[in-house]
């Protein structure tokens, strides 16, 4: 999977939690959860859907390697590789 598939995904299951998510603004650098108003429940909604899709398994430790797009793409694309 491409960076850029990964950052479409990323996007798509944000739009799946929250329809009214506005991405004409997003900075890639800053934190998903301050620019889209997410609140915890929406995070581990990002990150169950991850699981469910491409059998990842993210370490509670690890969820701050998800908080901004890039570092999103960047944490995923090792482990999305091969999909």
């Amino acid at each position: 999977m491409t960076r850029n598939e990964i950052k479409n995904v990323i996007l798509e299951i944000i739009e799946d939690i929250d329809e009214e998510a506005d991405f004409d603004s997003l900075e890639a650098d800053k934190p998903l959860r301050d620019q889209l108003d997410l609140d915890s429940m929406d995070f581990l909604d990002i990150v169950m859907e991850l699981r469910k899709r491409y059998k990842l398994q993210i370490p509670e430790e690890e969820y701050p390697e998800l908080s901004t797009l890039n570092s999103c793409v960047n944490y995923l694309e090792p482990k999305l590789k091969d999909f």
